[in-house]
């Protein structure tokens, strides 16, 4: 069994029923069929406002509370902005749950590698601290640590800290994760990210969920026709 396999909504446990992330279409799908995962690399592409972050962090927090020891700097804590939805998540898989692996969200990664840097010896010493590093170089390196250990992997919108070449670098890191038997989610707007081999791929939009392929997604078609002729979409910005 997959170390997460499905994620679905109790309805039974639902603080708010009619809160504002189920107006969202991919939320609403998730309320009424659920979402299977891969048990590898599940990657989660759409617009932004499509839910993907909801769901990301929602996952996230319900994972957290049932890990059977409380892991060091597996990821941020809860932020008050977040949605409530991890109280309703039902989350299937692999019990007990394996405690490695670990949770990245671009905005915060900064706190969460204070907090690793002020550890000291009690995580991988970090020569210098990740802080000292570049924000893309602090992302790989804490990853790099972690690689090893067997569990989920969450990740939301890492290639906001990554240039190109990292992203590369990044996809060699999470091919290495699934080889060693850990599973990662991850949500992006990278068509380098999306185009890790052999990843499931979940389009979030209007439609609610979709199983999608790599050529076929708008996030690839629009790049495609962005950088073969700029021009074309320039025109109607100035």
């Amino acid at each position: 069994m997959a170390i997460l396999a499905r994620v679905e909504i109790d309805e039974a446990r639902l603080r708010a029923p009619h809160a504002w992330y189920f107006d969202v279409p991919a939320i609403a799908t998730l309320r009424t069929a659920g979402v299977s995962l891969d048990p590898r690399v599940t990657v989660i592409v759409g617009e932004n406002g499509s839910g993907k972050s909801t769901f990301v962090e929602a996952v996230a927090t319900a994972w957290r509370s049932g890990l059977r020891s409380a892991v060091k700097h597996w990821g941020p804590q809860r932020a008050d902005e977040d949605a409530d939805l991890h109280w309703a998540l039902s989350l299937h898989g692999e019990r007990p749950r394996p405690d490695g692996g670990c949770f990245l969200r671009a905005e915060v990664m900064h706190g969460l590698f204070t907090d690793v840097d002020a550890a000291g010896t009690s995580l991988r010493a970090f020569d210098g601290g990740l802080n000292t590093r570049s924000h893309g170089e602090a992302f790989l390196g804490y990853l790099e640590s972690r690689v090893t250990e067997r569990g989920l992997f969450l990740l939301d919108e890492p290639e906001a800290a990554l240039s190109f070449t990292s992203c590369l670098r990044l996809l060699s890191l999470l091919a290495a994760v699934a080889d060693a038997g850990s599973q990662v989610v991850l949500a992006t707007h990278s068509t380098v990210l999306a185009a890790l081999p052999g990843a499931a791929i979940l389009e979030f939009g209007d439609h609610g969920i979709r199983v999608a392929s790599w050529e076929d997604l708008e996030l690839v078609n629009h790049w495609r026709a962005f950088l073969s002729r700029p021009e074309s979409y320039l025109r109607y910005l100035f």
